[in-house]
């Protein structure tokens, strides 16, 4: 089929029309499905590892994920730009420019994740030192990132895909690309870390396996179902690195801010010891795990907003922004109920003990809540990026992390031990999130006509 067929029989985008919570409900649960089991691998490969009752390969495989979790963010913004392009392309009616985007995109995604990962495999000893981690811990932690840092442009290539197919509004299939690595891994992670007794570095190699998959799946999807990705082309590359570097740079640079306040948040917990920082990298893992409707949104309503703005109807940006919230208020509520109940069996299950178990449980019971406002700085920084605002989504995000993170966690460390880490974090996340939003809506209603807010 020629990209002259597909534009005539796709004028418009799918979010153009129906119900904008529909929409919300239907993208952010589909790429909750899709993001959980994206970070199910690596909640499986702690899990599994705590079986073995080695609180210092817990530690380790915590601060690597939070490394690894830095160079990841690197491509979720520039994922960032590829969607809002993408999107508004389509909205405009303009696949073939879509499809030219989408490669460039991709093209850059991968060279940049292979760059950067190199760079970080190469002194991945002096990071994990700076990051906390010493003795065992830190010789476990260079193993596993040895083995998983070479397949990181896989992973990358495979959340881009995923991407570009919610952009077009194919959540299912999009669900289909990220729930592969889980899948994957739920079967590779008792063979190879328990069976096989190859604990962390079993647990590197079910990772990379799974990022195989990951990337495979995405790009046959993507090129063989939607005929999304072209031959790269320079002409291409140079004509859209701007407007696309536009978005994405400060994307990349907002994106950069949550693996940084991870950062400090581990270093800071670090000097609780070995049981406190496994506990952590339970409730990191958890957080991702059990909020991956909160998580997804940021993509979800992203190909929404786009597609509307780029349409000019700025009745349906705002009605999607104000969906985009209630869900999330509803999401995280039973997210919440559900974690408190199980909190118990959670910090049994992985044997963590005195620090760690405390921990899990101060986040489970409490500061779990917070993730209202987390949800709603998501839904500002994706509104602010689709909106040719990226620069807001930045400060945004480095308010949180660059200035009110370490601070409170000085003091909230000081007054109540390593669970006033966990304090600390939700703190920040209600300030950010709260100014966030309101700052977000403020600018939303001077796109608005004077009409009443879409249904």
């Amino acid at each position: 089929m020629t990209e002259t067929k597909r534009t005539e029989q796709e004028p418009q985008g799918k979010f153009l029309t129906g119900s904008l919570m529909r929409h919300v409900a239907v993208m952010s649960l589909s790429g909750a499905l899709g993001l959980s089991f994206t970070f199910l691998v690596d909640f499986l490969a702690l899990w599994w590892i705590s079986q073995l009752r080695i609180e210092a390969q817990m530690a380790a495989v915590g601060i690597a994920g939070t490394v690894q979790f830095g160079v990841m963010s690197i491509s979720i913004g520039m994922m960032i730009g590829a969607v809002a392009l993408v999107a508004r392309s389509i909205g405009q009616g303009d696949r073939p420019r879509a499809r030219r985007i989408a490669t460039m995109a991709m093209v850059l995604n991968v060279v940049v994740q292979v760059s950067v990962s190199l760079l970080i495999w190469i002194f991945r000893h002096q990071i994990l030192v700076a990051s906390g981690a010493t003795g065992e811990a830190l010789a476990y932690g260079e193993k596993f990132l040895a083995i998983t840092l070479p397949s990181m442009p896989l992973i990358a290539a495979g959340i881009m895909a995923s991407s570009l197919l919610r952009a077009v509004g194919d959540a299912w299939r999009s669900m289909a690309v990220t729930m592969t690595g889980g899948l994957i891994a739920v079967a590779l992670d008792p063979f190879f870390i328990v069976w096989m007794g190859w604990g962390v570095e079993g647990a590197g190699w079910s990772i990379v396996i799974a990022r195989v998959a990951v990337c495979a799946i995405g790009l046959w999807f993507v090129m063989g179902k939607h005929d999304l990705l072209a031959r790269p082309s320079v002409e291409d590359i140079t004509f859209f690195a701007r407007p696309y570097m536009a978005i994405a740079a400060p994307a990349i640079v907002t994106q950069l801010s949550t693996p940084f306040g991870s950062w400090l948040l581990t270093r800071e917990i670090a000097h609780y010891g070995e049981s406190a920082v496994a506990g952590w990298g339970v409730v990191m893992r958890l957080t991702i795990l059990a909020f991956g409707g909160i998580f997804a949104l940021s993509g979800a309503i992203g190909g929404i907003i786009g597609q509307n703005f780029g349409a000019g109807r700025g009745d349906r940006v705002a009605g999607a922004f104000v969906a985009a919230l209630k869900f999330c208020a509803v999401y995280t509520l039973v997210t919440w109920a559900l974690m408190a109940a199980l909190s118990g069996p959670i910090v049994s299950s992985f044997g963590l003990t005195n620090d760690g178990a405390e921990v899990v449980r101060i986040f489970t019971h409490w500061a779990a809540g917070a993730f209202v406002f987390t949800g709603a700085l998501f839904v500002a920084n994706a509104t602010f990026n689709n909106l040719g605002r990226p620069l807001v989504s930045t400060a945004a995000n480095w308010f949180r992390d660059g200035i009110l993170i370490l601070p409170m966690a000085i003091a909230m460390g000081a007054w109540q031990g390593a669970t006033g880490i966990v304090w600390a974090n939700a703190a920040a996340n209600v300030l950010a999130g709260g100014v966030a939003a309101f700052f977000a809506w403020r600018y939303i209603r001077t796109l608005m006509r004077p009409a009443v807010i879409a249904d």
